[in-house]
């Protein structure tokens, strides 16, 4: 994937097979187990493909936000835009970049193009309750929990789970300007 310059840009149609290979090396795959968002240990599989990352890149309501640097793609977020509230998720950094500020740029970057496109006021994310030091990272970024829940898909599209009673809890944080 070339990117067109060091920072922020927002994905392209063409550029859906390389965004694809990149989330699942940095959730699944073995490349994942270097830093410190790997889900190698809850679910096996895929976490996405070039099919639903090319359907979220085209559809009007959503985009792919990525950051590059001189090495190549660096990290992505989905954002999807409804109804006044920005949905995070995918939000994916290089594992040998991990702890080094990327993800939380990314997520401050992400959450100014919310504001900026369509003044929106509330952000939200489900993130895996088993996954404690990734909630904890996102209350230090503002986000709260919400005490909402939903179980993981039974869908192997999604990934394989390795352990049982998998499910996903909501966070929010309310947006400004």
């Amino acid at each position: 994937m070339e990117s067109p310059a060091e920072g922020f840009f927002r994905a392209k149609r063409e550029e859906a097979p390389a965004i694809a290979r990149f989330v699942n090396e940095a959730y699944r795959g073995e490349a994942s187990k270097k830093g410190w968002t790997t889900e190698s240990d809850l679910l096996g599989g895929q976490r996405t493909d070039e099919r639903e990352v090319s359907a979220l890149i085209a559809s009007p309501a959503s985009m792919i936000l990525c950051c590059c640097d001189r090495e190549g793609l660096l990290g992505t977020i989905h954002i999807l835009l409804c109804a006044g509230t920005a949905q995070f998720g995918m939000l994916a950094v290089r594992p040998s970049m991990q702890g080094k500020g990327t993800g939380k740029r990314l997520l401050r970057e992400a959450e100014k193009v919310a504001v900026s496109i369509r003044g929106t006021k509330r952000a939200e994310m489900a993130v895996l309750t088993f996954r404690l030091e990734l909630i904890s990272f996102y209350e230090r970024l503002g986000y709260a929990r919400t005490g909402r829940f939903r179980d993981f898909p039974e869908d192997p599209r999604f990934g394989v789970p390795k352990v049982a009673g998998l499910r996903f809890e909501f966070l929010e944080k309310v947006l400004t300007a």
